[in-house]
């Protein structure tokens, strides 16, 4: 493709999302959509169907912006899980990211259980040798019978296996958890989802709380009655419930996105106590919590 030029301007189509550690990331969209886009609360990629960009396209974007981002360190590559790319075509980009964009030192993506399992081990290495070093990987909820309702796609342990294959190939794992999407199932639900961040020992855990998004399967199901969202008080019990049963090993523990009603971030285990001590204050009404107007996705 000698003959490709710098596109004159990024090309992004649709909803386009990213995870807020990566604001200051080169986005790539090299993936339209989510290969699975069946999760009842997500209505992030309802506007297009899963397809992998041109190839002709990717680079252009890579080159435009070699010339107009030459201080960006990281890259990002959207849409949802662009790990569900075949090999040869994810080493193709990664290739030409360290080709033109020879400052970035690290990229990051979305990735869910399946896009993992079509990865062997040595596939993963691969990827991280190449550049690949973050995977995001939405586990929402660690409940069988919550992950089968809102369609997760697979069961707890699948998602456990898969976070542990990359950390085994040495990538940073950052998983997300939703809190508000069991409904009166919360207990059961943080139990549950805390015992298997536990065992999954990723470097961070990023905690959301669930906003309904009109057109969902999940915002039809409320506004039928047939799911209760909890208060501002019912989540934060959620949270510190799912806090109580998380031991990591120097990972970090978080609720700073914007969905949340009380932000923290803390390494465990040694803050730990101190953060719970917070959500207690919280829970008595000495701390105040973020107002409604302020929430979003």
């Amino acid at each position: 493709m000698e003959d490709v030029k710098a596109s004159d301007h990024m090309h992004y189509e649709g909803n386009c999302i990213r995870p807020p550690p990566e604001a200051d990331s080169i986005l790539l969209q090299v993936t339209l959509g989510c290969s699975h886009n069946q999760c009842t609360f997500c209505g992030t990629y309802k506007d297009k169907r899963f397809a992998i960009k041109d190839e002709r396209i990717i680079l252009g974007d890579i080159l435009y912006a070699a010339q107009h981002m030459p201080y960006r360190d990281r890259v990002f590559l959207m849409d949802g899980d662009a790990l569900i790319i075949p090999q040869n075509k994810l080493l193709w980009i990664l290739k030409n990211i360290g080709k033109h964009l020879p400052q970035v030192n690290g990229v990051g993506t979305y990735a869910n259980t399946k896009s993992i399992d079509s990865k062997s081990e040595k596939q993963l290495i691969q990827l991280r040798e190449s550049g690949l070093d973050t995977l995001y990987l939405g586990v929402e909820s660690g409940d069988d019978q919550v992950r089968q309702a809102v369609r997760k796609g697979s069961r707890a342990q699948h998602c456990l296996e898969m976070g542990q294959r990359a950390k085994v190939a040495g990538m940073r794992l950052v998983v997300l958890v939703l809190l508000g999407i069991s409904g009166e199932r919360w207990r059961q639900n943080a139990r549950a989802t805390g015992e298997l961040l536990t065992a999954m020992a990723p470097d961070h855990v990023s905690a959301l709380t669930v906003i309904p998004i009109a057109g969902t399967t999940f915002d039809d199901q409320l506004q039928r009655g047939e799911i209760r969202l909890p208060d501002e008080r019912g989540f934060l019990s959620e949270l510190r419930e799912m806090l109580v049963h998380t031991e990591l090993r120097g990972g970090v523990f978080a609720s700073t996105h914007a969905s949340n009603y009380l932000s923290f971030s803390a390494r465990l285990p040694e803050e730990k106590q101190s953060v719970l001590d917070k959500i207690d204050a919280a829970l008595r009404g000495d701390i105040s919590l973020k107002p409604e107007w302020m929430r979003s996705y």
